[in-house]
């Protein structure tokens, strides 16, 4: 089974109103513009090859974020960039989806990581998004395994253009 997994983010944190366009640019590219690119080679890969018989010829999934749904503060390069990622992921589903190749997305929701330093260490921000999660943690990256190996995997052969959020209930609030 040929399995692509995008997993690209970086943000930058300015007032939008003073947000430097370097900036933009650079968050665009890391976040957007690279999964797709990554996204058009593999799909051109896997059309090259005989469709099967059976089964799919693929799997892409690419790694959006809650700010795919929700704006966010001070990261409006990061919010505009994942929200692609989820149109993005739609748009390849509906080409690729008949020809073998499944394409959806995962939607992390706050997970402890580099990232996320800086809201961890803001005390007052790091309790009120605790407050919020009905799991009553923040997401660690192993909690991915399970959604990445169904999107992988077989289970998923109906299932394509789908952004799964894997946020310990914090969207369902």
């Amino acid at each position: 089974m040929h399995i692509l997994l995008t997993c690209a983010g970086i943000q930058k944190r300015h007032p939008a109103h003073q947000f430097p366009i370097d900036d933009w640019n650079t968050v665009l590219q890391v976040n957007l513009t690279t999964i797709f690119t990554l996204c058009r080679d593999f799909g051109a890969y896997l059309l090259s090859k005989p469709a099967p018989t059976s089964g799919t010829r693929g799997n892409i999934i690419n790694v959006a974020s809650l700010l795919t749904f929700q704006g966010g503060i001070t990261v409006p390069a990061y919010a505009a960039s994942k929200g692609g990622v989820a149109q993005l992921t739609k748009a390849l589903s509906n080409e690729w989806a008949g020809k073998g190749i499944q394409v959806n997305a995962i939607a992390p929701g706050y997970i402890d990581t580099d990232m996320n330093e800086a809201l961890i260490a803001n005390e007052t921000r790091a309790r009120q998004i605790l407050e919020r999660i009905p799991a009553g943690r923040w997401g660690k990256p192993e909690d991915f395994k399970g959604a990445i190996v169904y999107l992988a995997g077989n289970a998923c052969q109906y299932v394509s253009g789908e952004v799964l959020t894997v946020d310990g209930g914090w969207m369902g609030r």
